[in-house]
């Protein structure tokens, strides 16, 4: 039962990042925690199952997601050197 705590309270973190850090970094960490809150859900209700298939996905999960992150923080360092910035406020006006 703890574990699920422990996956709601990363998930609250999660969106109250989303709504209020304007920081692509932090947005970037934020959908981690995210991620990470659900595939800790997927695994808690596998293991409740007895089935070693949600064991299985959550390796697979986190080999994708490492490597979304990795290309997400590759783009982050592109346009930090082009542009100068990662606030997303900042970078919303150069769409206009």
């Amino acid at each position: 039962m703890e574990y699920i705590i422990l996956s709601m309270t990363l998930l609250a973190i999660g969106i109250y990042g989303l709504a209020t850090k304007y920081d692509l970094i932090k947005l970037l960490i934020s959908i981690e925690l995210i991620t990470i809150a659900a595939s800790m859900n997927f695994v808690i209700f596998a293991s409740s199952l007895n089935d070693a298939l949600g064991q299985a996905f959550m390796i697979l999960a986190f080999s994708v997601d490492t490597c979304i992150t990795a290309v997400a923080l590759a783009l982050v360092i592109i346009v930090y050197r082009k542009l100068g910035t990662l606030d997303i406020r900042e970078l919303s006006k150069l769409k206009e």
